[in-house]
């Protein structure tokens, strides 16, 4: 009961005040970084609920800023499809921003080593189209400024042809394209961030 008390409250948290500005725009729904986000937020979080179908997927990668260090405190947001394509909804978020992101949705706060790591399952490509696998990511710099990054794409997947490539790789946040590999079970994927790379107007974060 506790737990299922929990949940609730979770998906009743309010939107949270717009405190950090968006840039690298245009962003459309950029705003939903601010709803919805739980109190707490760990280097570890659950992307996709426990039981989800589809194949166990792990996210894992370090954030770095352009010095190459890695960077403590950065707030790593992901949201993606169902292993079906689909954005499966929640309509008491209906009319916010976040409706559109979906159920699968997470935050990850990075920690001292600057790592962060989602556990998921592997989302599926929008059904009849030729969009391949991926998953959404945008950073919340604390007190700064937040942007979101290149898509998480997949090598393996089929639909990753050279135009979806150029056409879903802009270098925002560094590679972003993975190759899976299976591990007992699980894909794994790492991606690794570069804070504000790619981003246009970056200095607007300040120092």
């Amino acid at each position: 009961m506790k737990v299922f008390l929990l949940s609730l409250l979770a998906f009743a948290l309010p939107a949270i005040a717009q405190s950090e500005k968006i840039v690298g725009g245009p962003c459309e729904g950029c705003e939903a970084v601010f709803q919805a986000r739980p109190a707490e937020i760990n280097p570890v979080a659950q992307l996709a609920p426990v039981g989800e179908a589809g194949e166990k997927l792990t996210l894992e990668g370090i954030v770095r800023g352009n010095d190459g260090k890695p960077v403590k405190g950065i707030i790593v947001y992901a949201y993606q499809t169902n292993a079906a394509g689909i954005y499966p909804t929640d309509d008491r978020l209906r009319g916010q921003a976040v409706h559109r992101h979906g159920k699968l949705r997470a935050f990850a706060r990075t920690d001292d080593a600057g790592r962060y790591r989602f556990a998921s399952v592997r989302p599926g490509g929008y059904p009849r189209t030729e969009i391949p696998q991926h998953i959404h990511m945008h950073i919340i710099e604390p007190g700064r400024c937040t942007y979101y990054i290149d898509d998480v794409l997949f090598e393996d997947d089929p639909l990753l042809t050279p135009a979806a490539r150029r056409s879903m790789s802009g270098g925002r946040g560094g590679v972003a394209i993975v190759m899976p590999r299976r591990e007992g079970g699980t894909w794994r994927v790492a991606r690794d961030i570069e804070l504000g790379k790619g981003i246009h107007d970056y200095k607007a974060c300040g120092k």
